[in-house]
């Protein structure tokens, strides 16, 4: 993937299994994002492929990559922040909704039972799991920034996917909201059975909840594997934890 003379994403493979946590990591500017981006059909990499259970989604429109079971939060925020923190969630299910036009402008019959299944699913699995029951009839715009995360989180996990892309998640968080998000994470792996890819910069959340662990740099990868051989790595060392190993066992 190349804007202009810049190589975002340059020969870069990587993959996820089934029920796994992966996190991709690297400095600034290392094409993260980029590649979450090309994943979720924001953008279309110039060469190469994207495999998903077999089949090649390379130039699928993203709704099509949503309805293939592949969900994603963002870097920035992106809620709609004048409607309550339930409306904002179910959103996320809108795409799978099968009741007509005429149905939904006059709000009746398929509609209404769609509606009902839907916000009994979110309150009773989604609010529940990520501990947001006290927030769900509040505009998103008037919440504290880490329960607009939670927010967020709560909007992908209503399509169902069976593939999470979480691009910093714990961006701007104190400590307590980190763990808070790791845990929720953690559940929606463990518990739901959800394979996740995870773009984080906090290199002891990263080290502590994957599996597996991709290292970019100015859009090539650099290093692969569990974490225990990534912290070790001297090439990555260098590049994003610092010449001296004991930088990263202080984080």
């Amino acid at each position: 993937m190349a804007f202009g003379g810049i190589r975002a994403l340059n020969e870069v493979s990587t993959r996820l299994m089934k029920g796994e946590l992966s996190a991709i990591i690297g400095p600034n500017g290392a094409g993260k994002t980029c590649l979450l981006n090309c994943i979720s059909r924001f953008y279309t990499p110039q060469k190469g492929r994207i495999i998903y259970k077999g089949d090649d989604i390379t130039h699928l429109p993203t709704h099509a990559i949503a309805k293939r079971g592949i969900a994603r939060t963002f870097q920035n925020i992106e809620l709609f922040k004048g409607m309550t923190v339930l409306d904002n969630i179910k959103l996320g299910r809108h795409t799978f909704l099968k009741s007509g036009i005429f149905s939904d402008i006059i709000y009746y019959g398929r509609t209404i039972r769609e509606e009902l299944k839907l916000r009994k699913e979110i309150e009773e699995k989604i609010i529940d799991l990520l501990e947001i029951e006290a927030i769900r009839k509040q505009v998103v715009g008037t919440l504290p920034y880490g329960f607009q995360k939670r927010v967020e989180l709560a909007r992908a996990l209503a399509m169902r996917p069976e593939v999470l892309l979480l691009d910093e998640p714990m961006a701007g968080m104190n400590l307590e909201e980190t763990e808070d998000m790791a845990r929720f994470i953690l559940n929606v792996n463990s518990m739901w059975g959800v394979s996740i890819i995870l773009v984080e910069h906090d290199m002891g959340v990263v080290m502590d909840i994957s599996d597996h662990v991709c290292v970019l740099e100015f859009g090539r990868k650099i290093a692969e594997g569990p974490p225990e051989d990534i912290q070790k790595h001297p090439q990555v060392i260098r590049a994003y934890l610092g010449e001296d190993q004991k930088t990263y066992s202080r984080l």
